[in-house]
């Protein structure tokens, strides 16, 4: 009940996301303020920019009025016709200085005082815009003083002028450059949107369907995306996505059949552990028998069976809990080696030659019972690739097992005389129904030789290098407490 409300939670939310802005919305808002933001950055020196040539060309007209009032006779200058000189270039007063004098060369409805003065010669890029936001921000006609070069070696000229028109002038400016700016900023919105759009927001819609698409039904092949052919890194993200997709698939695929193989081989092993049980009541009966042959051999028949048992206790228990947890103490080695050989059949006249090199009185901290297992699904898969090769000389197929101590770690290795094993084998050579060289194999043993080995510590591996296949097998001893030992010495 509790997985189906978490079910519909995380639905409502997919839900709620896809009502919200999406990337495109976002995208769309995004671009439009930042449009503008450039729009007002050129804005704000095109303005300036307008003021002054406004101003410049105040100046240029004066200098030509000038000119022609400078080359009359001084008052011969009627005031009428100053008046529309004055008039054609928008001044109310023009005046020179020349060296120390300083001359007005004709006026008209002069104010009674100047609000600002303006000096072209001085005038830098910060005070141009300053200057162009006030003028803009003021109310009324304020009379303005424009100061520039002169002409013909004056000084500078002064013009008089209203700032009125100035201003009606940068305002149709600003108009039409906001009308331009609107224009042009939707007009790169929309292209800067589809062009995004189609390159990256659609590519980034087709990922996200296809994993929601991809999450409700993670054993579906058909669900597996395809990539395009794309170079950039979307391309890459679809080609990774595609190949992880695909791994995945593999992987549950194989999650599955395993499951249903687990759950098979549970059943099998139920009646099995039945069946061995029935066999060793009857094998207690048979060591009751006085021949001395049954009697030599019926302990190695119940041992046998029971741990037979054990193992399709241990089956059933698999999908429950992980591998017991060694039992680990001192043991001799040469007693547990000797029983594998005795298991798997490799008498001393048989057609595989045994050959054990353990080191007299060698010993190991291990679990007598998990150790007994390592051996004899390593020895058990060396003898069967020997018995998978043709028959040929007795002494070429051997199965060789040595043992030594290094220190505080105990080296056994397993070695066989046959073929060896393949390369494809090598790269999942300890996971279970992987790593099978032989046809028909499961590859069970070495799966489960390399877990009981990292259980005790150590490790297994192949070795290189070597005729036919030899694995090494390192476990080490557990660490002791010093106060632990003194302990235990002063109870004694």
């Amino acid at each position: 009940m509790s997985q189906a409300i978490e079910q519909l939670r995380v639905r409502a939310a997919r839900l709620s996301l896809r009502g919200r802005l999406g990337l495109s919305g976002k995208l769309l808002l995004l671009t439009i303020p930042l449009v503008m933001i450039a729009e007002i950055l050129i804005y704000v020196p095109a303005i300036a920019n307008f003021r002054m040539n406004r101003l410049n060309d105040r100046l240029a007209a004066a200098n030509t009025a000038a000119l022609v009032l400078d080359a009359a006779p001084s008052g011969t200058v009627p005031d009428s016709l100053a008046r529309q000189i004055l008039g054609s270039i928008g001044a109310r007063a023009v005046a020179i200085k020349m060296g120390q004098q300083r001359r007005l060369l004709a006026s008209a409805d002069l104010p009674a005082a100047i609000d600002h003065d303006i000096d072209i010669r001085t005038m830098t890029p910060w005070s141009a815009v300053m200057g162009s936001f006030e003028t803009m921000l003021e109310s009324g006609n304020q009379a303005i003083r424009i100061i520039g070069p002169g002409p013909r070696g004056a000084q500078f000229i002064e013009v008089v002028t209203d700032e009125e028109p100035l201003r009606q002038s940068m305002y149709r400016f600003s108009r039409n450059l906001l009308l331009v700016s609107l224009t042009i900023a939707v007009l790169t919105a929309a292209l800067v949107y589809l062009a995004l759009h189609y390159l990256f927001v659609r590519p980034m819609r087709r990922l996200t369907a296809n994993l929601v698409g991809f999450h409700q039904n993670p054993e579906s092949s058909a669900r597996i995306i395809v990539p395009s052919q794309r170079g950039d890194e979307i391309g890459v993200a679809e080609r990774e996505l595609s190949d992880m997709q695909r791994d995945l698939v593999s992987m549950l695929h194989q999650k599955s059949r395993l499951a249903a193989l687990g759950l098979a081989v549970s059943k099998i092993n139920h009646d099995l552990r039945n069946l061995l049980a029935s066999s060793q009541l009857l094998s207690d009966q048979l060591a009751s028998v006085p021949d001395p042959r049954v009697q030599r051999f019926a302990p190695k028949l119940m041992r046998s069976l029971e741990r037979a048992i054990a193992f399709c206790q241990s089956t059933l228990s698999y999908g429950r809990a992980q591998e017991a947890a060694p039992d680990r103490r001192k043991i001799a080695i040469e007693p547990i080696v000797n029983e594998v050989r005795e298991s798997t059949g490799l008498a001393a006249e048989g057609s595989i030659t045994w050959i054990n090199a353990i080191e007299r009185g060698l010993t190991i901290d291990a679990d007598p019972d998990q150790l007994f297992r390592i051996l004899l699904n390593l020895v058990r898969n060396a003898a069967q690739a020997l018995e998978s090769q043709p028959q040929g000389d007795a002494a070429a197929r051997q199965v060789r097992i040595t043992g030594r101590r290094e220190g505080s770690v105990t080296i056994i290795e397993i070695s066989d005389t046959g073929p060896g094993v393949p390369q494809q084998a090598r790269n999942h050579l300890f996971e279970a129904f992987q790593g099978s060289a032989r046809p028909g194999g499961s590859g069970l043993g070495l799966a489960i030789a390399a877990e009981l080995v990292r259980a005790h510590g150590g490790d297994v591996n192949l070795v290189e290098g070597t005729i036919g296949a030899t694995f090494r097998i390192a476990i080490p001893d557990r660490p002791v407490e010093l106060q632990t030992i003194r302990n235990e010495r002063a109870r004694a």
